[in-house]
């Protein structure tokens, strides 16, 4: 049984309207303001226990969970002592475990004021992915710092990332201040080391509290041991200041569309989360990127039409046209629509354990909208401590920096610092689908928005008709030493014997020449792939069957060239052999200068090969030979339908 919400006076007021009427409790709690905050800091400055001591002194647990506590303050000895706080968030069980935080961890709880949904984010740095997630929702951040310790790189690294993702109410914490016996002077130094950092990364404004969240300090009540301080407590504070709802409401109409609702056919409506502003019945509206004009007819919930919608609401559209609409479109104001682009540049956030690859791409999801994105080299990466832009050839875990990255079709979007929902992103891994970085939308390229795709009227159709074939690309894939170049050549003499217009690209050959700028590491493949596979595509608007043998390591890659072509025009071809086999054969020496350490990222040796999970065509070179080989390519490339 739920123990009632207090009054800060200590007074029950909300036990006693539950009990004289429900529905007058119900209706009041549906109308508080909702403050969604974070807590982060540096490891072991107490966010746990701080978001602990504000549920047990607002008597908002569970007379189970309180059982329970008492249970473990016997069992760990500290029976007759203070209760440790931090044990009433749920999601320190496996960090007690463990021994370090492994997720955020949310709560809520509510006073009589307002509703809370708080966040406990990690504070260790290789958790910055979670801090990230945490604070990406929030109004606002409570920056934990331990007394003893000061201002530390985490706290710097927290503060910078709360700013960088939009949050403008912040709260400086200073906890464990009895542990320096309440001084003055300690909290005095660090609010004033802290405000230095703050203005060099544009934060104006902060609150600073001296709390001791293990003994409750400043947390729900004003402390006695801190008569010089004349602020409000840390509750105080959350239940009084100001959320910028308005700000949401206040600009253009913006909803991206998540699903077309069409439970009849007398019925479609568009259904998504009201990004920005507010619409009403007969209100004008633009479908993007399409353009299309038409009028709001309806706006339809669960609870029946309504007159107004505003930001913050799920909602479902109907028109007064029939017009083409889907998931991933965004529908606004008619007259103040937001930007579309495909060239970008963006502020991000690293957050895998394998380095960003530039040139490789990956899916980025931006609200509604899901597309394939290219992630050029860092232009800088940004110190946290000392806000240097310092040169990065890519982005490890954790780092933070600004890119440019470009989309395979225009989305709509707004910069980040206007709208959160249409200028925030994610980038997801296309193999693991692991989310790899999170993205803020600085402004969009000029180059994007000026270039222009230029139609042509002999066309790949007409290409293809004049040679009187199909066009294709027959990806040749393997280690060093497998026989591709061998088993390609052969494929374009017998299709050239078959007056098949033809062209062979071959690894070596291209590094003379497009690619003789780069090198081995895997940054370096992936952008040989990338041209590769451009070269490739115009060669088949061009109507050519080509050919090409690379070892091509990455399945990502082989995934994007695949993408570039037309639907079953890439035909990937494993030419397969074991490892011992291919250094047996090592006809150009390759393999024995890799193990002498004399040649660095080789593949198979100290660079991965990720073998096809599901070539169109396998060949096993232990079992048949170059020329057998080349016959089954041709048969399967002829047999398309």
């Amino acid at each position: 049984m739920a123990r009632a919400v207090p009054a800060l006076d200590g007074g029950y007021r909300a036990q006693d309207l539950v009990a004289r009427d429900i529905d007058a409790y119900l209706a009041a709690h549906q109308h508080q303001s909702l403050l969604r905050f974070i807590t982060c800091g540096s490891v072991d400055d107490g966010k746990s226990t701080l978001i602990g001591r504000l549920l047990y002194d607002s008597k908002l647990i569970f007379t189970d969970q309180l059982a329970a506590l008492e249970a473990d303050s016997r069992r760990f000895g500290t029976q007759g002592q203070e209760i440790d706080f931090a044990l009433l968030v749920d999601g320190l069980a496996a960090e007690r475990e463990q021994g370090i935080t492994i997720d955020v961890a949310y709560r809520f709880f509510a006073t009589d004021q307002r509703k809370f949904i708080v966040a406990d984010t990690p504070g260790h740095e290789q958790y910055t992915r979670n801090m990230v997630t945490g604070a990406s929702t929030a109004d606002l951040a409570v920056i934990l710092i331990d007394a003893r310790k000061g201002v530390l790189t985490q706290t710097r690294r927290h503060s910078y990332l709360a700013h960088l993702l939009g949050i403008r109410k912040l709260v400086l914490a200073v906890n464990k201040m009895d542990l320096v016996s309440y001084d003055q002077a300690t909290f005095d130094a660090i609010v004033a080391d802290y405000r230095a950092f703050a203005i060099s990364i544009g934060i104006t404004d902060f609150t600073a509290l001296p709390i001791s969240a293990f003994k409750g300090d400043n947390v729900t009540a004003l402390s006695p041991h801190t008569p010089w301080y004349g602020g409000p407590t840390l509750i105080g504070h959350l239940e009084t200041v100001e959320i910028d709802q308005a700000a949401g409401r206040a600009g253009p109409f913006r909803m991206p569309v998540q699903w077309v609702n069409r439970p009849n056919l007398d019925f479609r409506g568009f259904s998504g989360l009201i990004a920005g502003g507010a619409i009403k019945p007969a209100d004008p509206v633009r479908i993007l990127p399409s353009g299309k004009i038409s009028q709001v007819a309806r706006i339809v919930t669960l609870d029946g039409d309504l007159d107004v919608a505003v930001a913050g609401q799920s909602v479902t559209l109907t028109l007064t046209d029939e017009i083409d609409c889907s998931r991933g479109d965004v529908i606004s104001v008619a007259n103040a629509r937001p930007q579309i682009a495909d060239q970008f540049e963006a502020t991000i956030v690293w957050m895998a354990d394998e380095p960003m690859l530039p040139g490789r791409p990956y899916w980025m999801k931006l609200g509604t909208q899901l597309v394939s994105a290219t992630v050029q080299a860092p232009k800088y990466q940004v110190n946290v401590n000392t806000l240097e832009h310092l040169a990065a050839k890519t982005l490890e875990l954790n780092a933070i920096g600004v890119a440019n990255l470009s989309t395979d079709r225009p989305i709509v979007f707004e910069p980040y610092q206007d709208s959160r929902d249409l200028g925030g992103f994610i980038l997801i891994d296309k193999v693991s689908n692991a989310t790899v970085a999170a993205g803020m939308i600085r402004f969009s390229l000029r180059r994007g928005q000026n270039l222009h795709w230029q139609p042509v009227d002999v066309g790949r159709e007409q290409q293809a008709q004049l040679k009187n074939q199909k066009p294709a690309v027959l990806w040749l894939t393997g280690l060093s030493g497998a026989g591709k170049s061998t088993i390609a050549n052969l494929v374009s003499k017998k299709l050239h014997r078959m007056n098949r217009h033809t062209f062979l690209l071959d690894g070596d050959n291209v590094r003379h020449g497009l690619n003789r700028d780069l090198g081995f590491t895997d940054a370096d493949r992936v952008e040989n792939i990338r041209r590769v596979g451009e070269v490739a595509r115009l060669m088949t608007d061009a109507g050519l069957i080509v050919i090409t043998a690379f070892i091509s390591p990455f399945a990502a890659e082989r995934r994007m060239v695949r993408e570039m072509m037309a639907p079953g025009e890439f035909i990937e071809v494993h030419v397969d052999i074991p490892l011992a086999e291919a250094e047996a054969r090592d006809v150009k020496g390759l393999y024995k200068k890799a193990r002498a350490g004399q040649l660095a990222n080789f593949t198979g040796i100290d660079s991965p090969y990720e073998a096809p999970a599901a070539p169109e065509i396998h060949i096993d070179t232990t079992k048949m030979t170059a020329e057998e080989a080349a016959d089954l390519i041709v048969e399967a490339l002829l047999g398309r339908a």
